[in-house]
């Protein structure tokens, strides 16, 4: 099968490296193509479980194995520790720190004091510290602390040189063994598969090489004691891992538990106020409708004044049911009726004025379409304010600024004081109404004030900000 070379631009200077890097690239695709004819693609898949067990060795034991990892102090809310006293209590957080401590100075111990050592105490002080060192290095370099034990290792016997056991002096088999636990406590069980299978391969090779002239090999024993002792720890991860997980599904259930609880109370609360407030509304507005038939010959204003007070009683029941939907069930589907906004003022002052409530708007800027979360917030807080007019000022004049400006609304809406007398009593507010146009205002980032005025009335200024991308995709 021919194949053909990549042809590269004759109007182009083609370098040493262009020509280089393509044929490059023609060869790993001819390489490729012949290992699909040959079917060479059937062991992809062994091929991919050998790389990903490479991969997994490189990223466990040879990436960055000396990183600084210090033994954070333990918890000490486990069963026994929190019920010591206070000062043990808090003493107990170090006690795995002190447990290393004390296996490394038993380590130096043995090293120094374990065969025959012809130089004097120089060398059993230089073997004691050589088997103590790794054990010690768990506590802030785990993975070096292992390759570490491995270099101690035949350092360790050569410097002894009793010619009695290899390739583990007493010192260094402590020291070893202690620190493949450490180590697989701090990381995972796949770091402990991979240290037990490299210390295998260098106890192999240490028998193969170098421990004929030894009396006694102790590489059985070491694997033997070290694989029971691994899988211990092992066990003790999954465990651990099991308990997190269900501890953590707990404190799910738990939330989950919660919520409902609170649904549950959202909508005995969503209940209460429908079976209350409703039946009033409803009696109002039904006996709005029926007043005028029950006077002969009304006059055209009181049938006018019942009529406003019938629609404003239905348009209260529908807010409210929509409202307590939302409260009853957070899966409530809100209606498809669109949400007020400021091209709905007309109607609002109209019903205002019909109220009582002499009112006058007065636009200024280009008027655009604004997000629908500032325009339903705008209404609302126009609303607000005029109701606040009606109730604390009756018989007073309103007015109401809505300015586009650049980079948002302004809003100002100020009524004057009461007239003196007034056959209509203002009725006292709990100040609820300035509270929610107030959260109203901080929910958009805005700013509000609202404040008497020098002439004895009350005026409230709004500004809500609207950035120039939330404009353009208005």
């Amino acid at each position: 099968m021919a194949h053909v070379v990549p042809e590269t631009d004759a109007r182009e200077p083609v370098s040493a490296g262009t020509t280089a890097h393509a044929w490059s690239a023609y060869r790993v695709n001819v390489t490729e193509t012949t290992h699909q004819q040959h079917g060479y693609a059937t062991r992809s898949q062994e091929y991919r479980l050998f790389r990903n067990a490479l991969r997994g060795l490189r990223q466990d034991m040879f990436h960055d194995p000396f990183a600084y990892r210090l033994l954070p102090p333990r918890h000490t809310d486990g069963p026994f520790v929190r019920r010591l006293p206070g000062r043990l209590r808090a003493d107990a957080r170090y006690l795995p720190h002190a447990v290393v401590g004390g296996i490394a100075l038993l380590a130096l111990v043995v090293g120094a004091v374990g065969g025959s050592l012809p130089g004097g105490d120089l060398p059993a002080l230089v073997t004691g510290v050589l088997c103590a060192l790794p054990v010690a290095a768990t506590l802030v370099r785990p993975i070096g602390a292992f390759w570490l034990s491995l270099v101690v290792t035949p350092l360790v016997a050569l410097i002894s040189g009793n010619g009695l056991e290899w390739p583990w002096m007493p010192g260094a088999f402590i020291s070893h063994l202690t620190v493949v636990i450490v180590v697989a406590l701090r990381t995972r069980p796949r770091t402990a598969v991979w240290m037990w299978v490299l210390t295998t391969v260098y106890a192999f090779l240490s028998d193969v090489f170098l421990g004929g002239s030894y009396y006694y090999t102790n590489s059985g024993p070491m694997m033997v004691t070290s694989a029971f002792a691994l899988l211990l720890v092992c066990l003790w991860h999954i465990r651990h891992t099991a308990q997190q997980e269900v501890t953590a599904q707990q404190t799910v259930t738990a939330h989950e538990r919660s919520r409902r609880t609170a649904l549950e109370e959202r909508t005995t609360i969503a209940r209460e106020l429908h079976d209350v407030v409703a039946h009033h509304m409803s009696v109002v507005a039904i006996q709005a409708e029926a007043a005028p038939y029950r006077v002969e010959n009304p006059p055209e204003e009181l049938e006018r004044a019942f009529a406003t007070i019938r629609e404003n009683a239905v348009a209260a029941l529908t807010e409210l049911r929509r409202i307590l939907g939302v409260v009853r069930a957070e899966d409530y589907e809100a209606p498809d009726a669109p949400q007020p906004t400021l091209s709905d003022l007309d109607a609002l002052l109209a019903n205002v004025r019909e109220a009582g409530l002499a009112v006058d708007k007065v636009v200024t800027g280009a008027v655009r379409e604004l997000p629908p979360g500032v325009e339903l917030s705008a209404y609302r807080i126009v609303q607000e304010a005029l109701s606040n007019s009606l109730r604390h000022a009756p018989g007073a004049t309103a007015r109401v600024e809505v300015s586009y400006v650049l980079g948002g609304l302004g809003l100002r809406i100020v009524n004057g004081s009461m007239p003196q007398p007034s056959l209509v009593k203002p009725s006292p507010g709990a100040g609820h109404g300035i509270t929610g146009m107030r959260e109203r205002v901080t929910m958009l980032d805005g700013e509000m004030t609202a404040d008497s005025t020098d002439d004895g009335g009350y005026e409230v200024a709004v500004f809500l900000p609207v950035t120039a991308r939330t404009e353009g995709e208005a």
